[in-house]
């Protein structure tokens, strides 16, 4: 359920910006890798679900930013419930258990180039803190991702 998630919306939302063997490959990795990352305690996990069906997920953990500090480091919403709402409940629900976990900020990165992703943090609040990085997801091409960040 979290792999499907995160591959449905990886593929649409990233996936053009690769070769096409290259984003099928990262498909079918973002199907299958959750199990390890559960193993591992991938940070805390909240999912969303509308009429039954796991539908938007959520991974915070405490950020190298400094104490007081939360990063989300995933958080998909399957584009089948684009538009929905769905995702906007569970950012909501995410910054609440921010809070009560004793977080004062949270941060996320998402790539520049992605206009709905960054369309819907700003609507939930987070503001452009100026920082840009670059990330090579394996395919040897860097492309620039944006912090975004907001009081919890």
């Amino acid at each position: 359920m979290l792999g499907e998630i995160h591959a449905a919306a990886w593929e649409v939302a990233y996936g053009p910006f690769f070769e096409p063997e290259f984003a099928a490959r990262g498909v079918l990795s973002r199907r299958s890798r959750w199990h390890a990352r559960l193993r591992e305690g991938a940070g805390t996990i909240l999912l969303a679900v509308l009429d039954g069906r796991p539908l938007a997920l959520s991974v915070f953990l405490p950020s190298p930013a400094g104490p007081g500090v939360a990063e989300i480091c995933s958080f998909y919403s399957h584009p089948d419930s684009w538009g929905s709402g769905v995702a906007a409940v569970l950012m909501t629900g995410t910054l609440r258990r921010l809070r009560a976990e004793g977080y004062a900020a949270a941060h996320l990165w998402t790539l520049r180039d992605t206009p709905q992703s960054r369309r819907f943090y700003t609507k939930c609040g987070f503001t452009e803190s100026g920082a840009v990085r670059v990330f090579d997801f394996g395919d040897g091409q860097a492309l620039d991702q944006v912090e975004y960040e907001r009081a919890c």
